[in-house]
């Protein structure tokens, strides 16, 4: 039976994310909880932005994810592509990406080293460093030599990038159009990859230059903004409203078996691949803590997502702490409740 959340539990959340927005952390906030087979929980502190006069934020705000784009999009549609017979995990990526004729050793990481950041390739990723070239994306990322042996966990966007790139070819779909599909089966109605137009239910992120617009409906994510905002390591919007659907699939899927084949690849996902720091280790995308109990992803504009399978729990955080900067360290206190909470049983 799934575990509720106390009244106390929803206290120090409401409570700490009132604090942080009172520091100036993110104009404002939501958090989704809930468990499997409930109706979603929300609640709000503050406003959109500035810019959005005084419209609070509330279930149906559309918030740029950042990186759980990884969790949403990428990770999903590997599942998928795998139970398909589309995908090998421990086949190097080349194998699925359009024919080069070149040394690539880069390519030779595995599906499975690139969904759980083990892989070696070079972490620093600058897509404007590519522009004017005649190769394909792929292959300019493939030929890099590799920067570590694989097997150590390091966070490394490109190895997405490249699995975006493969999931679109072998799909023969552009990944924007796999997402869409995907999303809709789920009942995601409102996740979409970006931009999305600029209006008062679309949360802003940050301004880069002082004096030039704050990016707004457009990806923050420099690298995703260059592939027209479509990539798999960042470029989603979403709401707090859909995030809550897409966590309680899963853990449906997780408990009562397959969903669109999440719950095996859910389930498999669960597995350690590498330690991150001691009591957290990567499984396939996700980050393991509790021995591996809890499941989760931070996004870098001021997202998170929270999974708890056994005690089917959720707590999903919306806001665009990025909007100043840092948000990382702005709502580490926050994101540290979060689970701290979803793990208590």
């Amino acid at each position: 039976m799934p575990v509720p959340f106390t009244a106390d539990d929803t206290t120090r959340l409401r409570d700490t994310l009132n604090q942080v927005v009172a520091d100036g952390a993110t104009p404002g906030g939501v958090i989704a909880y809930g468990t499997t087979g409930a109706s979603p929980d929300f609640f709000s502190v503050g406003k959109v932005a500035p810019e959005c006069g005084d419209t609070e934020p509330d279930q149906d705000t559309v918030y740029d994810i950042a990186s759980l784009t990884k969790v949403v999009a990428t990770w999903p549609l590997i599942g998928q592509a795998l139970e398909a017979g589309l995908l090998d995990l421990d086949a190097p990526i080349r194998d699925f990406l359009p024919a080069m004729n070149s040394e690539t050793p880069s390519g030779e990481a595995t599906v499975r080293q690139l969904i759980a950041h083990t892989s070696g390739l070079r972490a620093s990723t600058r897509l404007d460093h590519y522009r004017g070239s005649d190769l394909p994306l792929h292959e300019l990322l493939c030929r890099e030599p590799l920067e570590d042996a694989p097997g150590q966990h390091r966070y490394i966007n490109r190895g997405y990038i490249l699995l975006g790139l493969a999931l679109a070819h072998i799909q023969g779909r552009p990944l924007d159009q796999l997402g869409a599909a995907l999303w809709r089966r789920l009942g995601m109605d409102t996740t979409v990859y970006g931009p999305v137009a600029r209006t008062t239910k679309v949360a802003p992120t940050e301004q880069r230059i002082p004096g030039a617009p704050r990016i707004w409906g457009a990806p923050h994510d420099d690298n995703a903004g260059l592939l027209g905002g479509i990539a798999g390591h960042a470029g989603v919007f979403s709401t707090p409203s859909d995030l809550a659907v897409y966590a309680q699939r899963l853990l449906a899927a997780y408990a009562d078996g397959d969903e669109h084949g999440l719950g095996n690849w859910l389930h498999a996902s669960l597995v350690p691949q590498a330690p991150i720091e001691p009591g957290l280790d990567r499984g396939l995308s996700w980050v393991l803590a509790a021995g591996g109990r809890v499941a989760y992803h931070h996004g870098f504009t001021g997202t998170s997502f929270y999974l708890a399978p056994e005690t089917g729990r959720y707590v999903v955080i919306c806001t665009n702490a990025i909007y100043g900067g840092n948000a990382r360290t702005k709502i580490a206190p926050l994101r540290e409740l979060a689970l701290k909470t979803i793990t208590a049983t």
